[in-house]
């Protein structure tokens, strides 16, 4: 997500300083336990995304919800993340309160509105409760990505990928509750602000900022029209859109899928039921947090072009085999719901590193904030067509359509993986002169 790309750090007079972990070699002690503190934060926080999603069943069930209606849970979350997104950058919000502020404020702002879902006389009332809750998720998910970069610029591929691996554990955690036989609607709601409300206290008490400041970056109408110009801008953000379009969408609909494939192995309805189904959405959304942390290390060593490429290629290829695995042997959707839960989200953190990488300075904070309202505007699309396609073409059509976005991602990331390749050919060819 939002990543700000940072080359020095400012001493107190102003001028350009190293920091002491360079002449290391690698970023000090103090930047781990920093990040560690982050992971925990974002784990945390972000178990307000899907909350509502998690209860989707319940709230089904209370209001007699059609399949668009439950969709319509997830997208009002992207769609107030998106104008909490704009809101955030058109005031420069990151840059005007200290970024530990903004973030434990977003959080108990959000556990607020998560919280209200349980007391939601109606449909509405959820939607807009839900909405909320993704505007202030603009405090919460963004700024870490800054936070995280003020600490890191040696290893930021892994830093940025175990934040974002973090916080999609913790999306994925409400699942987990679901998993639990009889729990009462409250208890994932009233769970996930809970944790958001602990996240904020933990990074209002013990976060700093780390040495590699960076000016002020506010977003900027004017420059809309220089960053779009920009080549390697649109490249990686065709990238990032493929891999948007495809996402959210299993993110969303993975439940779904997995509880249609049991009633469909077994011809039993209560099959959609089982408590095992809860555990396993758990486990294929929270797998990613793994991705994550492996993309961010492969991409440090091989290119983030290459990474999200390859990354997108296996996701691709999972989308369209789980279709044929579906009403069949939990052994045989299993591992593959598994694996495209892990491929899904490896390359994520490292298309924010390719834009903020792709235009100037000044132009970084308008870059990554269009780029990032882009690719949640698409989201609120795609995981609405996945109901109308699944009544024509079924659940294995339907999946199998998300790997039209990959791969549109891999075609708009070809120029940028044939640079990284050659550069690394270059960079050897000189190392062995």
């Amino acid at each position: 997500m939002s990543l700000p790309r940072v080359d020095a750090r400012e001493d107190t007079a102003g001028h350009s300083a190293p920091h002491p972990s360079d002449a290391a070699g690698g970023d000090g002690g103090r930047a781990w336990r920093m990040l560690g503190l982050l992971v925990f934060a974002e784990l945390f926080g972000m178990s307000l995304w899907f909350a509502g999603s998690a209860a989707a069943p319940q709230l089904a069930a209370r209001w007699d919800l059609t399949s668009a209606e439950i969709g319509g849970l997830a997208t009002a979350v992207q769609l107030g993340f998106v104008v909490g997104t704009a809101i955030s950058a058109l005031l420069n919000l990151a840059d005007i309160v200290p970024a530990k502020q903004l973030f434990a404020v977003s959080a108990v702002l959000g556990a607020a509105a998560n919280a209200s879902l349980v007391l939601a006389p109606d449909y509405a009332w959820a939607l807009a409760g839900r909405a909320l809750t993704g505007c202030a998720l603009a405090g919460v998910y963004p700024p870490a990505m800054k936070m995280a970069a003020t600490w890191f610029r040696a290893r930021r591929g892994l830093a940025v990928g175990s934040v974002v691996g973090a916080l999609t554990i913790g999306k994925a955690s409400p699942y987990l509750w679901t998993a639990i036989p009889n729990l009462p609607l409250a208890a994932p709601i009233l769970a996930a602000s809970a944790s958001a409300v602990l996240a904020a206290a933990v990074i209002a008490a013990r976060w700093v900022d780390g040495p590699y400041a960076f000016p002020s970056r506010p977003f900027s109408l004017r420059l809309v029209t220089e960053v779009v110009r920009a080549p390697r801008w649109r490249q990686a953000t065709g990238g990032y859109l493929g891999h948007m379009a495809e996402l959210y969408s299993y993110w969303t609909w993975i439940p779904a899928f997995l509880a249609a494939s049991a009633v469909a192995a077994s011809g039993d309805p209560l099959a959609g039921r089982a408590p095992w189904i809860g555990a396993l959405a758990f486990a294929t959304i929270a797998i990613g947090g793994v991705g994550c942390v492996w993309g961010g290390l492969v991409a440090d060593r091989m290119g983030r072009a290459r990474l999200a490429s390859a990354a997108m290629a296996a996701s691709a290829l999972c989308s369209v085999l789980i279709g044929l695995a579906f009403g069949r042997s939990l052994w045989i959707l299993a591992p593959l719901a598994l694996a495209w839960g892990f491929f899904v989200i490896a390359d994520s953190a490292q298309f924010s590193v390719l834009v903020a990488e792709s235009v100037p300075a000044h132009a970084v904070g308008t870059a990554l904030t269009v780029q990032v309202s882009l690719g949640f505007v698409l989201t609120t699309l795609t995981i609405q067509a996945i109901p109308p396609l699944v009544a024509r073409v079924g659940w294995e059509g339907a999946f199998a359509a998300l790997a039209i976005g990959p791969v549109l991602g891999i075609v708009a990331l070809r120029t940028l993986v044939r640079e990284e390749r050659g550069a690394r050919a270059a960079a050897a060819a000189e190392g062995t002169a």
